[in-house]
């Protein structure tokens, strides 16, 4: 391959292909304009100025574009972030918050470089499910308040947007349909003068880009002390929300990403958002869902246009902006949560063949976020339920069988299954140890010892035999098996 060739392989997608540009631009362009609303609610929640909402947005998906594994995933202000950080702002005041936002990209950065982003692994597909599908839940649920003790007109304009985005792909995919649909929606009520609830409703934007400095805080142990439980918190939801992102993110474009490159990235966004005199953030779910699954966005161009544009609208454009109708942008919300959720999952068929215990981790980690509004609990919680399922389901999988040794005095037990402290804890009363031949061989040859309580229930076995003057010959161990037998057995009990 030629030198050229070679370098038009590397270039990104964006500056070959003319569409993949325009699909970039205009999937910026519609994510920053649903950011603008949301980034100001979460300032409300974290109890700081909606302009510091609207720049840790800026930053973070400007530097995210860069710095993260998983191309075209939207990373912003977020709510979840702003639950964590509120009590801290509350009580102690904005130059905490920004302190720990900073400690908080710290521990991530590190987190990231330990591998936390592999124990995705332990995930299983049944919590990915109810994560998907809570998502969903919680993205209509922050769209009702926007609907209720308003004007009637609100009404009919959201039924207008909603069939917008609903029928327009169907007649061309040229423009993304969110962005049509806000457009008309706002000179409609601009021309008509329609008196409804505006982006500018929300709070005042910006007039100028953010001055990067140093958090007002005496910089002491007692700081440290003070911030350090909110960073770590912040640090946790921080990365689980987006590393599940990025897997969602992945399923949907059926690509890969760098997950310990995303950590560290979303550990150096905050870093260098805090230094903004920023919330700090993480992925967002819901735009991410707009630039990947609604707008067809790819690349990481258009992360970075969603942030550059975001700081464009609001202090060139900020008057136009202001002017958006609150319910065009409700009405391209309430279609990312219906395009999110997971219907199959809920199927009469589906349900009728899933497993039981599927069904349960799934409906716990629903009912988990639901009644948190906390994404990072409905996970954790539905892993637990589920490996709980997973050791009750594999625990009755061993079995022991007596099978004739090759003479009178000898009896062979063969033991299938995986023998770990679950399965375990059972097996020492599966042997007769009072009529049992004088020399007892327990094969092994089809079970594997996964823990210390499987050693320690062979060596109870081994003892009940030995009180009674029989012996106990045990055979068929894998080397890892054979090797854990080895190192642990006879050194688990007290002499």
């Amino acid at each position: 391959m030629s030198p050229a060739a070679r370098l038009r392989g590397l270039r990104p997608d964006w500056l070959s292909d003319p569409r993949v540009w325009r699909t970039e631009v205009l999937a910026g362009l519609v994510v920053a304009l649903a950011l603008i609303p949301e980034a100001i609610s979460f300032s409300i929640i974290a109890g700081v100025d909606p302009a510091i909402g609207l720049f840790s947005s800026f930053t973070m998906a400007v530097v995210i574009s860069v710095v993260g594994g998983r191309r075209a995933m939207i990373s912003a202000a977020t709510g979840a972030v702003a639950l964590v950080i509120a009590p801290l702002n509350r009580e102690h005041g904005l130059g905490h918050l920004i302190a720990a936002v900073i400690l908080a990209g710290v521990l991530q950065v590190a987190l990231g470089a330990l591998g936390v982003a592999k124990l995705m692994r332990f995930i299983p597909r049944s919590v990915m499910v109810g994560f998907v599908n809570s998502l969903a839940i919680l993205i209509f649920m922050t769209q009702i308040p926007e609907l209720r003790d308003v004007p009637w007109p609100v009404y009919p304009l959201l039924a207008g947007g909603l069939a917008l985005l609903v029928f327009l792909p169907r007649i061309t995919t040229a423009v993304p349909a969110p962005l049509v649909s806000i457009a008309v929606l706002t000179a409609l009520t601009v021309g008509a003068a329609i008196a409804v609830p505006t982006v500018g409703d929300k709070g005042a934007l910006p007039t100028s880009l953010p001055v990067p400095g140093l958090p007002d805080v005496p910089f002491s142990l007692d700081t440290l002390t003070t911030i350090a439980p909110y960073a770590f918190a912040m640090a946790l939801v921080g990365l689980m929300e987006s590393l599940m992102t990025a897997k969602l993110v992945d399923d949907i474009t059926d690509t890969h990403s760098g997950k310990t490159r995303e950590s560290i990235g979303q550990g150096i966004a905050n870093i260098v958002t805090g230094f903004f005199g920023g919330m700090g953030g993480c992925a967002m779910i819901g735009q991410t869902m707009i630039n990947v699954k609604v707008s067809g966005a790819r690349t990481r161009l258009s992360t970075f246009l969603a942030g550059a544009f975001l700081m464009v609208l609001c202090i060139v454009f900020g008057p136009v902006v202001s002017e958006i109708p609150m319910a065009a942008l409700v009405a391209v919300m309430i279609m990312v949560s219906f395009a999110t959720f997971d219907w199959h999952s809920i199927a009469p068929k589906t349900l009728a063949r899933m497993p039981a215990g599927e069904i349960a981790v799934m409906v716990i980690t629903v009912a988990a976020v639901v009644a948190t509004h906390n994404l990072a609990v409905g996970v954790v919680l539905g892993s637990v339920t589920a490996m709980v399922v997973f050791a009750k389901r594999v625990a009755h999988l061993a079995d022991v069988t007596a099978v004739a040794g090759p003479d009178d005095d000898t009896l062979v037990y063969r033991v299938t299954g995986a023998l770990f402290f679950a399965s375990s804890n059972d097996l020492v009363g599966r042997f007769d140890y009072a009529t049992d031949a004088s020399r007892v061989v327990i094969d092994l040859s089809a079970a594997h010892i996964w823990d210390a309580s499987s050693v320690a229930t062979l060596d109870a076995i081994g003892t009940k035999y030995a009180q009674r003057g029989k012996t106990v010959e045990i055979t068929g161990l894998n080397v890892p098996s054979a090797d854990l037998h080895s190192r642990l057995s006879g050194q688990l009990t007290r002499p």
